[in-house]
């Protein structure tokens, strides 16, 4: 398989139809080969418009959806960003490569396992820094962030990860129902609102948690 002409055909194919416009992001996720990011016997599937299923039932987050999300989130050159049930890394990734100072934070170890290989393949060390640990607590440790982006679909935001951004920071991810959300720290206070329609594989760490919903 040509995975450089599938990457191309993803961004043009997928991702411009589908109000994704911003050119660094859409350059990082044509350069970035997505096919590391998952196991070898699903390679053939990276660039399909769908989920691409990890171990553990877990999933690679759809490319439209993720880049829809990213774009919501604002980033800039310099921002702090924190990645939430990160998987094998394929979000954290794309976040280096448009200028965020980035930590993921994940609990499964085949998942780390394989963004660990994927990550010193594609990117510089230390672009990425990976954390071992429950998505549902946040990175207290390196807070506040500009912008946080949850990687799975979750029932609701817990206030202690809201809390963990700066002022004026960005949270982005899917809440159960089908919905995208822009989560933003105002005034110390934090409010989110619906964003766009769509699906993603629940993150299971999240199914307990207590906190905002919208």
């Amino acid at each position: 398989m040509d995975y450089a002409d599938a990457r191309k055909r993803m961004v043009d194919g997928q991702l411009r139809p589908n109000k994704v416009t911003d050119p660094r992001l859409l350059e990082a996720l044509r350069e970035l080969p997505r096919e590391r990011f998952v196991p070898p016997a699903v390679q053939v599937r990276a660039y399909a418009d769908e989920e691409v299923p990890l171990p553990g039932g877990r999933a690679l987050m759809e490319p439209m959806i993720l880049a829809r999300l990213l774009q919501l989130a604002g980033v800039r050159p310099g921002d702090r960003a924190l990645v939430l049930g990160a998987g094998t890394g394929y979000g954290a990734a794309v976040l280096a490569r448009i200028g965020a100072r980035v930590v993921a934070v994940e609990e499964d170890a085949g998942l780390l396992a394989i963004a660990r290989t994927a990550l010193a393949a594609c990117l510089p060390a230390g672009a990425v820094r990976l954390e071992t640990g429950s998505p549902v607590r946040g990175y207290p440790g390196g807070a506040p962030y500009d912008v946080v982006l949850i990687e799975g679909e979750i029932p609701e935001v817990p206030p202690a990860i809201a809390e963990q951004l700066a002022e004026g920071g960005r949270l982005v991810g899917v809440l159960r129902g089908g919905r995208a959300v822009l989560g933003q720290r105002l005034g110390g206070g934090f409010t989110a609102t619906p964003a766009f329609d769509c699906r993603a594989a629940p993150l299971p760490a999240f199914a307990e948690t207590v906190g905002f919903v919208f």
